[in-house]
């Protein structure tokens, strides 16, 4: 039998930069009939599909610079979104065993709880930094396109789970 080996250039690297272009072109001032482009929280599929693909140190580490990559692009509070990030992925790590092999309907489940987790902790920071709260409809308009993207998380598992059946 042979072994697929897969780097972290390929479950890292490669994801981590398409994330980050995607972040870009998704943040361009475009209108489409009259509405402007979603901006979904991508490094959250990373940050839920990487424990389950393989725990490493460098996951947390990538999303810990992500996060702050968000939170200079949009002007936020530095490490807000490193952090949630950093929740996300250490609520997934601590519960890897539960979820590795389970159909997708309960992964879903977990990816909304777990982005809802960000989300509050994100709201949680910028109200306490700031003099009035955010608006709540700006909030779950961000929730929702972060919540569609799921799918390619679950790409992402399925395609490099049994990468290498030398971790299993």
């Amino acid at each position: 039998m042979a072994v697929r080996v897969v780097g972290p250039l390929q479950w890292i690297v490669y994801p981590t930069l398409i994330t980050i272009a995607a972040t870009i072109v998704l943040a361009t001032p475009a209108k489409l009939f009259g509405l402007t482009l979603p901006e979904p929280i991508l490094p959250m599929v990373l940050a839920f599909s990487w424990p389950l693909i393989r725990p490493s140190v460098m996951g947390p580490v990538v999303l810990l610079g992500l996060g702050l990559a968000l939170d200079i692009f949009w002007s936020g509070p530095l490490g807000m979104w490193g952090l949630a990030l950093s929740a996300v992925y250490g609520v997934v790590l601590m519960s890897r065993s539960f979820l590795l092999g389970q159909e997708t309907r309960v992964l879903f489940v977990w990816y909304a709880a777990c982005t809802l987790l960000a989300f509050i902790l994100a709201y949680v920071v910028v109200t306490v930094g700031a003099p009035t709260a955010p608006s709540l409809l700006a909030t779950i308009a961000q929730i929702v396109p972060t919540l569609l993207v799921f799918p390619l998380a679950h790409i992402m598992i399925e395609r490099f789970d049994d990468g290498d059946v030398r971790f299993r």
